[in-house]
């Protein structure tokens, strides 16, 4: 599979035609994803168009940008104007956004090609890809695997060589943990970043937007085009940033790398050896790593599993029957509400926005959300505590390889210890990312995690390239685009 720069490269230079890239992919995907489902809509026409639009940039001399030609797919919960936006929900169903997610506008300007919007867990609720309401991705690497979730879908097309780039979103890990079980690189940026205006919101304290991609380079790339100030969130960090990808190939040398024994030590042993691996190959690059224990780290899952159902609670109670989506008719607007939202969200959702309802309930609000938010709070401090001795920390991204489909489907607990590595970040607004190294003993890809401090993606990139530059020869999946 051509990278995401290569691509750009040919295509801005005129060696290669957009239109041709997009056929290719176009084409990739119809004949792969019958079975795979990475892809709710593809969009085939529109691909064409804009690969024209570059074409004829280029012929006029201009250039069309760092994106030059190159596919990407959308979550689709990234809010695209006029395309059906399902959020993987029946509540959401044929819902056609006025207006794109800022991030959409960024990919256009930059000469991207969009693609289609990619399969998900319902509202990013999930670690699977398994709670979509329009059926389950499978893993392109064994196909009777989930693809990890909730961006599975973007993970899987990457992983199955149908586009170098996607998109997806991650609240918890969503972005990483699928990343490391389908063997692709996904990054989680620091919070405010990039916008999120256009993201159909889970999680509003805790959601980012982030790139999935077969190099680290081609992360880094996609993550300059979007990282930046937007006055359509309030969220979004006034300060503009430094490009990263012109040091992504500086390498490890002198940089402090703290090996997080609590980020490694619940999980499988075939996925600890290789972080080790990985943590010997950074200290024969020249890192200096040391072993480091954030112990708090261990609370991190039981505070997520309050503060983010609570937010959804409150987000979610806009989906009413009554402005936009699914409306079940009955006797009044109560009835309606009820009977719109019983039929409309499926059993995940439901159980998070009961749980999520009960945190923040008068009564309750002090011993569960409130007690949650100090948990973050010391969670927060522990990473500072961390930073003040290395530079980035090093852990596995998700505890296992990638599971069977329907194995954890009715154990929630089991479903959710997947984000047990990569949920930390998220409680901090700190970036992350998943670099594939090598395979577990069933021959499946493992994920090892860079974590670093707030606005600290440059040094994190480098770090990353190193251990990518290092990795073993992992699975490959032949796509011919």
């Amino acid at each position: 599979m051509s990278s995401a720069v290569s691509v750009s490269d040919d295509v801005r230079s005129g060696r290669r035609p957009a239109r041709a890239v997009a056929e290719q992919a176009l084409a990739a995907v119809g004949a792969g994803d019958g079975e795979l489902r990475a892809f709710l809509t593809v969009l085939a026409d529109e691909a064409l168009r804009q690969a024209d639009e570059v074409d004829a940039t280029v012929a006029a001399g201009r250039d069309p940008g760092p994106l030059a030609g190159v596919p990407v797919a959308l979550k689709d919960n990234l809010c695209t104007r006029g395309v059906a936006t399902s959020c993987g929900s029946r509540i959401l169903e044929g819902w056609r956004p006025p207006y794109d997610a800022t991030v959409v506008t960024a990919l256009r300007g930059a000469g991207a090609v969009t693609l289609g919007k990619t399969n998900m867990d319902e509202f990013a609720m999930g670690s699977s890809t398994e709670n979509s309401a329009f059926g389950p991705t499978r893993n392109p690497r064994d196909r009777g695997k989930v693809p990890g979730g909730s961006s599975g879908g973007s993970a899987a097309a990457v992983a199955a060589g149908f586009t170098p780039l996607a998109l997806g979103s991650d609240t918890g890990g969503s972005i990483r943990q699928p990343a490391a079980l389908c063997g692709v690189v996904g990054m989680k940026p620091t919070y405010g970043r990039i916008s999120r205006y256009g993201l159909v919101a889970f999680a509003s304290s805790l959601d980012q937007i982030g790139p999935f991609a077969t190099t680290v380079e081609d992360a880094a790339l996609l993550f300059d085009v979007l990282a930046g100030h937007d006055p359509l969130d309030s969220t979004s960090l006034p300060s503009e940033p430094e490009p990263t990808r012109p040091g992504v190939h500086e390498g490890a040398e002198g940089v402090r790398v703290g090996l997080c024994r609590d980020l490694v030590d619940d999980c499988a042993p075939d996925v600890v050896a290789r972080v080790h691996d990985a943590a010997e190959a950074l200290a024969k690059a020249g890192a200096k790593v040391q072993e480091i224990s954030v112990p708090e780290f261990r609370y991190g899952l039981s505070a997520y599993y309050l503060i983010a159902p609570a937010e959804a609670s409150s987000n979610l109670a806009r989906y009413d029957g009554v402005r936009y989506g699914l409306r079940v008719e009955a006797g009044d607007s109560a009835a309606m509400n009820t009977a719109t939202r019983t039929a409309g969200f499926g059993s995940e959702v439901k159980r998070r926005i009961m749980l999520g309802t009960y945190a923040l309930s008068a009564g309750y609000y002090d011993a569960y959300y409130a007690q949650a938010q100090r948990v973050r709070t010391l969670v927060m401090q522990a990473f500072d505590r961390a930073y003040a001795s290395v530079d980035v920390l090093l852990g596995a991204t998700a505890p296992t390889t990638a599971f069977d489909l329907g194995s954890k489907v009715d154990d929630p607990m089991a479903m959710y210890m997947n984000d047990v590595c990569t949920i930390p970040s998220n409680l901090a607004g700190h970036p992350a990312i998943s670099v594939p190294f090598g395979t577990g003993d069933d021959g499946l890809p493992v994920g090892v995690q860079v974590l670093a401090p707030a606005l600290g993606e440059a040094t994190m990139f480098r770090v990353a390239q190193a251990v990518e530059a290092h990795a073993p020869v992992g699975p490959t999946e032949e796509a011919g685009w």
